[in-house]
């Protein structure tokens, strides 16, 4: 006597489950321009492993004779793959089967992929395409779901837990709504296609009913909408693209908060020398530079990836390598609000400093800040409430940061780009003070200014005055900063500062702690 027979239902259920939303199902879906999640961690596994956690999931349909005769699989996917050498958990919603709003099994499952990511200390990656809950329940059958025990503890737990343990990446791949969405944000980097992806709170529907908007999902939570207010980070152009650069902004990071990041063969001289960086910043203190080719002029190449670019555009944040070891990179683009913090930027910086924290990158910034934006927008937006959280973050960070004086450094936001033990270098283009030339000269001498037979010629002097005396060669003089470098020799000198810093970092692993920011 055997157990072949039951054996042979197990290999059933499994095929069954596979089958997703059926040939329809998955067709409907090729036809949007979107791929299956299983097809999604098929690329994201580059050929390696995939093991999938419950695969049979779901509910069998029987005939009268108790025959397999059908099947509802759990519309979510999750297991653990092997890609280059590193485990990775990873999964999403099924949207072939209810639009990817959890059935019964795959709400357990979706709540489940947190625990994997934590139980084995590795990196999570959602592929996000959900509706979230249905008044119909998870049955899908009309019945209201009985809900959970009074003591069991809360599915959202495990989504805040996984943030302070391990590296969590999220795409957008099609319509995100509800819990789905919480999920998608509730990460350290988020991508969303370009042409397929939509990230709500509410759909459309529910939206008109409620508030008599009439909108489409695009014009509720598009990418033109989420990239500019900060819900997601990065836009792709496919899935793949975001599949790809989910794997890029993993390469970075360790498996988790216990390890320190992952350095890689480095063949960029680490004392390469960039002739470019000599005239990069103009004599001209009013007209703009390219802060991003600075900034890749410095890094290994081909190192520096950026997120967030449209939401706070003023500051830059993104990670890089030098000498083949990830670092954070946070510096300022002169090309919006001349490189001012507004409330935008300030959230962006901060959340930046606590990911760099988390996972033990050293931070270098590049400094050209003007300072706090002004005006009554800014006053409206909470700069300062926003500012000062971002300034407590840096101040708070226990990473090695080292801080780059590259133009202007002004104000309370200027003290922002500075750890709380800042190896500072400085550039001889600098130029720094409590004001910015031109606001403190129109404060301080404003009567005078008036009252001259020539004002604009007595505003000109008193400019060029002040901006003689802020000469970077009088703070290092003053031991105000480290050293007054050639730029050329910035490279140089961060490398020489990471192989000191480096070594620190041993003693940082486990989970980062802070206290109340504003």
């Amino acid at each position: 006597m055997s157990w072949d027979k039951e054996v042979e239902e197990i290999h059933e259920r499994r095929n069954w489950a596979k089958i997703q939303g059926g040939e329809e199902g998955v067709a409907l879906q090729h036809a949007k321009g979107r791929l299956t999640v299983r097809e999604r961690i098929e690329i994201f596994s580059q050929g390696g492993v995939f093991k999938e956690h419950a695969p049979s999931a779901g509910e069998a349909i029987k005939d009268e004779n108790g025959k397999i005769i059908g099947y509802d699989p759990a519309n979510y996917v999750v297991g653990l793959a092997e890609v280059g050498g590193r485990t990775i958990a990873v999964g999403g919603e099924d949207f072939s089967i209810r639009g990817g709003s959890p059935n019964a099994s795959g709400l357990r499952k979706s709540v489940y992929m947190e625990e994997v990511a934590l139980e084995y200390k590795v990196p999570l990656v959602r592929f996000m395409e959900g509706g979230g809950g249905s008044v119909k329940g998870s049955s899908g059958k009309g019945r209201a779901p009985a809900g959970n025990p009074a003591y069991t503890t809360s599915r959202f737990v495990s989504i805040a837990e996984v943030l302070g343990e391990v590296p969590v990446a999220c795409a957008a791949m099609g319509p995100v709504a509800g819990l789905p969405a919480a999920r998608l944000v509730a990460s350290h980097f988020s991508v969303m296609t370009e042409k397929t992806s939509q990230v709500l709170i509410a759909g459309p529907k529910l939206v008109e009913r409620a508030l008599g908007e009439d909108l489409t999902k695009d014009e509720l939570g598009g990418p033109d909408v989420h990239l500019k207010n900060g819900v997601v980070d990065n836009l792709a152009v496919d899935e793949a693209d975001a599949i790809g650069q989910i794997h890029r902004f993993l390469s970075y990071l360790p498996q988790n908060v216990h390890e320190l990041p992952p350095v890689v063969p480095c063949e960029d001289p680490v004392d390469r020398a960039e002739e470019a960086l000599l005239s990069i910043v103009p004599k001209d203190r009013r007209k703009p530079f390219n802060m991003r080719k600075t900034i890749k002029l410095i890094v290994d190449k081909d190192s520096f990836f950026e997120t967030g670019r449209k939401f706070g555009p003023g500051q830059i944040v993104g990670l890089a390598r030098l000498g083949g070891r990830p670092v954070g990179v946070f510096a300022n683009d002169c090309h919006f609000y001349a490189g001012a913090m507004t409330a935008e930027g300030a959230q962006k910086v901060r959340r930046f400093i606590d990911m760099c924290n988390t996972f033990h990158l050293p931070i270098v910034a590049l400094v050209d800040e003007p300072g706090f934006m002004i005006g009554s927008a800014s006053e409206k937006a909470a700069t300062i409430r926003h500012g000062t959280a971002a300034l407590t973050a840096a101040v708070q960070s226990k990473v090695p940061w080292a801080s780059v004086m590259v133009r202007k450094a002004y104000g309370v936001a200027a003290a922002v780009h500075f750890g709380a033990k800042s190896y500072t270098l400085s550039w001889p283009s600098v130029e720094s003070g409590a004001l910015p030339i031109e606001g403190g000269v129109a404060v301080a001498y404003g009567r005078q200014i008036a009252e001259a037979d020539d004002p604009d010629a007595l505003r000109r002097e008193l400019e060029e005055k002040h901006a003689s005396a802020q000469s970077p060669f009088t703070a290092a003089e003053n031991f105000s900063v480290h050293d007054l470098i050639d730029p050329r020799e910035t490279r140089a000198k961060l490398n020489e500062w990471l192989d000191w810093s480096w070594p620190k970092l041993k003693y940082l692993t486990g989970p980062y702690q802070a206290t109340y920011r504003p």
